[in-house]
């Protein structure tokens, strides 16, 4: 009753493992984002085991009843549109549900695009966040980019094509026109595109044709220059004390980050030692 959490190409088909093949052949049901999505990948390997849907939309429907079907002696494959699944996929909360049931979740490795991207980015992969995608808004999605500036570890994110644009113009606005960033997309396609430079030239690319906006892409921001986070370590040292002897921690934390850019979180911590 294993429930298999197969890893799919993220473009190339060629991209697949043997054991994924045979797994997808083998087992009694494959879940799948969107079944006419997968058809492709599964027609091309001629994989005829029945498919059902299981996307964010009936998640917590499904799931009661896949588990009970793998408690059953059901075998079953979770496969995404592309990619290893639960990054940024719908099944966290049936792989959850099922290990609390006492399923056996075995995972079957492959694709992923975040892994992809920072292999070939030529930023420092020994130390990353993933965050996801980043808010649709950009006054949300500001916000979010100050909370990792200062980072010392590699930051990667989602974008669509559609935000591209605007979302590299608000990293401009918070990190600047020095930080190394990577901007990737199309990955293992015709038109594959890792790009890695500073931002007002990754504009630039942006702008000089719209084709170049075309694709899901994937960013990685380097990690905030040592000599930087020195800097904002000695300003916030000089400007908290201050502000905490007009008010709380809380408020004197949110005004301490916005002046030096450091997260809040951690300014609201150094706060609360003085």
């Amino acid at each position: 009753m294993p429930l298999y959490i197969v890893a799919t190409p993220i473009g190339n088909l060629d991209d697949i493992s043997f054991r994924a093949i045979e797994v997808l052949k083998t087992v009694n049901l494959i879940l799948a984002e969107d079944t006419r999505h997968s058809k492709k990948l599964l027609n091309h390997y001629a994989v005829d085991t029945p498919t059902q849907a299981l996307h964010e939309h009936n998640e917590s429907r499904k799931t009661a009843e896949t588990v009970a079907a793998l408690l059953a002696g059901k075998n079953i494959a979770l496969i995404s549109d592309a990619g290893t699944p639960l990054i940024s996929d719908p099944g966290f909360l049936l792989v959850r549900e099922a290990k609390k049931a006492g399923v056996v979740v075995s995972p079957i490795p492959g694709a992923s695009a975040m892994i992809s991207a920072i292999s070939a980015s030529g930023i420092a992969s020994d130390s990353f966040g993933f965050f996801g995608f980043l808010p649709t808004k950009s006054s949300a999605r500001i916000k979010a980019i100050r909370s990792i500036s200062h980072s010392s570890e590699t930051a990667i994110f989602y974008e669509s094509p559609k935000r591209i644009l605007s979302c590299a113009n608000d990293l401009l606005s918070v990190l600047g026109d020095e930080r190394i960033v990577c901007f990737a997309k199309e990955i293992t396609k015709s038109f594959e595109t890792i790009k890695t430079s500073t931002l007002p030239k990754l504009i630039e690319y942006l702008t000089e044709d719209e084709a170049h906006q075309k694709g899901e892409f994937v960013i990685l921001i380097s990690s905030i220059d040592k000599d930087n986070q020195v800097a904002g370590e000695a300003q916030l040292d000089k400007v908290l004390p201050i502000l905490l002897t007009e008010m709380g921690a809380s408020k004197a934390a949110k005004i301490a980050a916005k002046i030096t850019g450091i997260d809040k979180k951690y300014c609201y911590q150094r706060a609360i030692e003085y």
